[in-house]
This record gives C-alpha cells, structure tokens and sequence, in this order.
C-alpha cells in the first residue's frame, strides 16, 4: 500500500492544477484529470446502483469486480505510461456480459432510462461510461493512451446496459420501451 493520507487538504490546487500519479502536475481541466475524473463518476453511479438494493448476488459480484477495475483504470489515466487495465479484464466483462444477457429476450425496441431505481441508476451509470470514452478517445489524440482503456469502457457500457435490463425485469418495473408512434409525424 502507498502512502496514507493523513490530511485531506494539501492547498497545493488552489492555483487550479493537480498532481498526477508521476508526481508531474497539469491543469484540473486537463484531458486526462477529466477522463480519469469521469470514470471516478462512473464508479460512484455504479455505487448508487449497488446501495438502490435488489440487484441480487449475481450482479453486485459482477459490479464490485467492475467498481475495482475503474479503480484501476483510474490510476493507468492518473499515472502516464501505467498499464492496469488488460485484455483478460476485457474478455471477462464480456463473459459477463454474455451470461447476463443469455436469458434476455431480444431486442425490437428502444429501451428508455427507468424500470426502477437500480435500474434507472444503471442506466445513469451506463451514460456516463459513454462519455468516460469519449473523453479517454479525445485524450488518446494528444497524449499515449493504451487502447486497453478504451476497449474496457465500450465494453463496460454494453454491460451496463444489459445488467440495466435484467434489473428493471428483477424488480418488477420492467423495461420502458420507446414508443415511437406515440404521435403523428410532423405533429409539433
């Protein structure tokens, strides 16, 4: 274990930068502080989703595994050059995924944000994994950014999608569908 912080507050960002994992500072508007900062969102979206209750066993394992994995993916966007996300956490979310989604029914309908707390939580999760990758993408355009990183958030929101799905069936809710024809086109 690395240092214990045994005081919160060190002023030393007062002036707006922070210091990476290297012991190199940048601007808290930098790429990387936004891209490793949205992934800390995401872990704590993933947390609401946890403490909404009624995820069952199945999911809390697969999303505390996955709420340590960010925490990983964390520290390879906090410390350039860190390598902390791999190909076999990669091939493990889809084994997830799969398992997961082998008792849905298929798809023929857009599916809107809602079917209970944990669900609708998870889908908040899964919104803000999209924009963690977009911002990872952005940043892998100006500074080295492993294509681990990337691949693991696509992968993480299609996971989160299908697990938003199981727990809007789990809790009762069920799944919101999009209904497209709710009003005549060119109707204002």
């Amino acid at each position: 274990m690395g240092n214990r912080l045994s005081k919160i507050y060190t002023r030393t960002g007062d002036d707006g930068s922070t210091g990476l994992g290297d012991g190199s500072r940048t601007g808290k508007d930098s790429l990387r502080v936004t891209a490793y900062g949205t992934v800390d969102e995401l872990n704590s979206a993933i947390g609401m989703t946890l403490a909404a209750g009624g995820v069952g066993d199945d999911v809390r394992e697969a999303l505390v595994q996955v709420q340590h994995e960010l925490f990983d993916l964390g520290g390879e966007l906090c410390i350039p050059g860190m390598a902390m996300i791999h190909g076999r956490d990669i091939d493990r979310l889809e084994a997830v995924l799969d398992r997961f989604n082998d008792d849905l029914p298929p798809l023929k309908d857009f599916i809107l944000p809602g079917g209970g707390m944990a669900a609708s939580t998870c889908h908040l999760a899964r919104t803000i994994c999209r924009r963690a990758e977009r911002e990872v993408v952005a940043l892998s355009r100006v500074e080295d950014v492993r294509p681990e990183a990337q691949r693991y958030l696509n992968r993480l929101s299609d996971l989160l999608f299908v697990v938003a799905r199981v727990l809007a069936r789990r809790s009762g809710h069920g799944e919101v569908l999009w209904q497209h024809e709710r009003r005549p086109r060119g109707a204002g």
